[in-house]
């Protein structure tokens, strides 16, 4: 057996092989290896005109010459055999696989069919729906459309009939036309009118629907009110004419300033129409151009409506000022406010009751800011506490204390009696209109003198109880404790003679206490709710600025989602850091708040620019010429809370007098930046930071540009030393100090010299450098130096009482005997404030 090209026969082996390869792997039975031996050799094709060689039988099986050499006919047999049922194997496997593709393409199929079926059915369901649905609104729209026609029709019928026409649309009263008319009507091509689209009605029937635009039925159609107005038509033809409308008067609300088609849209007139009345009274006006009020008053007046005069404040009226029924009043607690003279102990007071200790975390010991607490006592009452600074630069804070509360409570330090903070705090209780209950502090001090404090306070008009009067007096020792209950009971029978109610339910309304920018939260402002209740979400005006409740934070740090009267919360959400003192109130709508914040901010400033203006010349040069003479020193002021910045500009204020002043050119909140740094450099400034530090590009921008920034943390040390640096404006003061007289006793004439006077020292002494003055009865004839100063021949540089000597003045001769002269010195002494 060979291939087609009379090679090597099979089963032979190559040269170089292993003897007995093929021959090892039949006798194991190996049938898949000679399979792949089959495999690897070329395709056997019989020769043209050959026999095909029987099944199963070698083309090499009956011819024993052409056997392989060392091969049996049986092997040979053997391995066709295995050969055949190797390649029949083969076979059935491709069948096999085949059939299993098959199988699956016909299952793929299937499914496929399946699922376009299930859509198919789907989408068959869904058309059926939606027609049934569109048969249904078109049923609706077709018996609404119907009923119209019959109301239409009804009114109709109630009207007078219309004249009959003839076709051409002639009336009764008219000739019979001819037929050259309508010859022609023919010749101008005239044609009868179309029908209008839609039926009679013309409005569509139904809701345009998708299939109702496809299918071409939907487009524009015609409206209610063009309906309305053909069936006007139709009636004022039916009546034999036209049917005025019946003029409507409108309330017009006037501002101080309007556009013509702003008045004209007010009115609901054509602007063509006021801008011919106008034009018709002398004032040529487009429509974008504004009037005053008085023209378009006469406007109004000329069409028939009624105006109504409105000007910018009226913003404000959303804002509830209504009474509240007695019926919705509530109890609420007490609003305290503990005011006195600085290191009094009101904070440690206040510590005591709160069992806290807010006074070892303030600078310096003394408080600096306002704050608020509640407290609960031991017998279950709520009470709200409004904490002062006692030192003189916080007078407004004490004054805002004062006027959201409803009891004061004077410290007087039993030590230390009655100092000028007491004093003020005693006029801002009275101006308020509140009770008064007096502490008198720090009695377990063995040099405390609680009498001395009743004594002083009847210079003031305070009369305690102790000495027949209608103010309570308690003694308390903040440190030990004594007497806190004692004072807690006083509150609570002054607040329940008070019988404080307000309303819950009602719109907020309350104070600013305080105001700061805290980094991170943004503006943040303290707020004492007066009446009724805060809530989370709630649009609020506070002065010149708006915002909406973003969280609400008690005074122990608790976020709360409301708070009602007498409650002092942290409201973070203002676009802007309020003025302490400002009051809150919330509105509707942010539309609101942002208008009546507007009008508030341009009056403002409106007020600033008025201040600072001068109205006449005379105001202008006077102002320059004072400025002129002034020495000023620009500072920039940044606190952390607005109550200190004003406190604090309020001090800096105080300081100087005619010759020297402090000028505050910005006091804000919140930390340092590089705007003010350019501010300062601009006006050569100093930067003052109260509790608050530069960011690190402000200090880059101030070393680089040499602006001194100084840090304070205790408000005298800030007083002191900007008063130190005025001081520093102020020019020397020059004292003359008299030291002698002489008396010219003979006139010389020295070439050379001049004239020189013989004198006799009455007085004190004549020196060299001193300044001397030329008295001639009694009067100032000159004043000068001397040019020399001689006993007898010598120069000295002074001479005593008693001696003689000669002098001569500097560029002045007019000399003569018995003249007196006055000698001085001057010397320069600073000045401070």
């Amino acid at each position: 057996m060979t291939d087609t090209d009379g090679k090597k026969p099979l089963g032979i082996r190559p040269s170089g092989a292993r003897p007995g390869a093929v021959k090892q792997s039949f006798s194991h039975g190996r049938t898949k290896s000679v399979a792949v031996e089959v495999k690897k050799k070329r395709v056997i094709t019989p020769r043209p005109g050959a026999k095909p060689a029987a099944q199963g039988v070698g083309p090499v099986a009956g011819d024993p010459s052409r056997r392989p050499a060392g091969i049996s006919e049986a092997e040979l047999e053997r391995r066709m055999r295995a050969l055949a049922l190797a390649r029949a194997r083969e076979a059935e496997d491709a069948a096999r696989r085949e059939a299993e593709e098959k199988a699956r393409e016909e299952d793929r199929e299937r499914r496929r069919a399946e699922i376009e079926a299930k859509e198919r059915e789907e989408r068959e369901h869904q058309e059926l729906l939606r027609r049934k649905a569109e048969e249904e609104e078109r049923a609706k729209a077709e018996a609404a459309a119907a009923a119209r026609r019959e109301a239409t029709l009804a009114d109709l019928a109630t009207a007078p009939p219309p004249a009959v026409e003839d076709r051409a649309g002639r009336g009764a009263g008219a000739p019979p036309r001819r037929t050259g008319d309508r010859d022609r009507d023919s010749a101008r091509g005239d044609k009868p009118a179309r029908p209008a689209r839609g039926g009679e009605s013309g409005r569509r029937s139904g809701k345009l629907t998708l299939t109702g635009a496809l299918d071409g039925e939907g487009g524009r159609q015609r409206s209610m009110a063009a309906i309305r107005r053909k069936q006007e038509r139709a009636r004022q033809k039916a009546t034999g004419g036209r049917v005025e409308r019946e003029k409507v008067i409108r309330d017009v609300q006037l501002p101080e300033a309007i556009t013509v088609s702003e008045l004209a849209n007010r009115m609901a007139e054509r602007v063509a129409d006021v801008i011919k009345l106008l034009m018709r009274n002398g004032i040529m006006a487009t429509q974008n151009q504004s009037i005053d009020a008085d023209t378009a008053e006469l406007v109004i007046e000329e069409f028939g409506h009624r105006a109504v005069r409105v000007s910018a404040a009226d913003v404000e009226d959303v804002i509830q000022t209504a009474a509240d029924a007695p019926e919705d009043l509530q109890s609420r607690p007490p609003i305290i406010t503990i005011m006195g003279h600085v290191d009094h102990g009101k904070t440690s007071l206040l510590d005591a009751i709160r069992h806290a200790s807010v006074a070892s975390g303030e600078a310096g010991g003394i408080t600096q800011h306002i704050g608020a607490y509640q407290v609960k006592t031991e017998s279950g009452a709520l009470l709200t506490f409004l904490d002062t600074p006692g030192h003189a630069a916080f007078t407004s804070m004490r004054s805002r204390g004062a006027q959201v509360t409803d009891i004061v409570v004077l410290v007087v330090a039993a030590d230390d009696a009655v100092k000028p903070q007491t004093v003020e705090a005693i006029h801002h209780a009275k101006a308020a209109g509140v009770p008064m209950i007096v502490a008198i502090n720090k009695i377990d001090k063995h040099e405390a003198n609680p009498q001395k404090v009743r004594t002083d306070l009847l210079q003031h008009e305070v009369v305690v109880e102790a000495m027949s009067g209608d103010v309570q007096d308690v003694e308390i020792s903040a440190k030990t404790g004594q007497g806190i209950d004692s004072l807690l009971e006083a509150i609570a029978l002054q607040a329940e003679i008070l019988e404080l109610k307000a309303n819950p339910e009602r719109k907020a309304t309350g104070a600013v206490i305080e105001a700061q920018l805290d980094v991170g939260r943004g503006p943040v402002a303290t707020v004492l709710v007066q009446n009724g209740t805060l809530r989370k979400g709630d649009i609020f005006v506070v002065g010149e600025k708006w915002g909406k409740v973003r969280a609400l934070v008690n005074d122990r740090g608790e976020p709360v989602d409301e708070a009602g009267p007498s409650v002092p919360v942290e409201v973070l959400g203002l676009n802007g850091t309020p003025e302490a003192g400002d009051v809150l109130n919330v509105v509707e709508t942010e539309a609101q708040a942002r208008q009546i914040a507007s009008y508030r901010e341009s009056l403002a400033r409106e007020k600033r620019a008025a201040a600072g203006s001068a109205t006449t010349l005379e105001q202008l040069m006077a102002r320059a010429r004072a400025d002129k003479d002034v020495a000023e020193l620009p500072v920039v002021v940044k606190a952390d809370v607005q109550g200190s910045a004003e406190a604090i500009t309020q001090a800096l204020e105080k300081i100087g007098n005619d010759e020297v002043r402090v000028r505050v050119l910005l006091s804000g909140v919140g930390a340092i930046t590089e705007s003010d740094i350019t501010l300062a450099e601009a006006s050569n400034a100093s930067v003052i930071g109260f509790n608050v530090r530069a960011n690190a590009p402000a200090r880059a921008a101030a070393n680089q540009k040499g602006v001194e920034i100084r840090y304070y943390s205790i408000i005298y040390d800030l007083v002191d030393d900007i008063t130190a640096a005025a001081s520093g404006l102020l020019k020397d003061e020059v004292r003359e100090r008299f030291i002698g007289y002489a008396k010219i006793l003979e006139v010389f004439r020295v070439s050379g010299v001049g004239k020189v006077a013989g004198c006799l020292v009455t007085e004190g002494v004549a020196r060299r450098s001193a300044g001397v003055r030329l008295l001639r009865d009694d009067v100032v004839i000159h004043e000068g130096t001397l040019k020399t100063l001689k006993r007898f021949k010598d120069e000295v540089a002074e001479v005593h009482s008693g001696q003689e000597c000669g002098m001569a003045f500097e560029n002045y001769e007019d000399i003569r005997t018995d003249d007196v002269i006055e000698i001085f010195e001057r010397e320069t002494v600073e000045r401070s404030l």
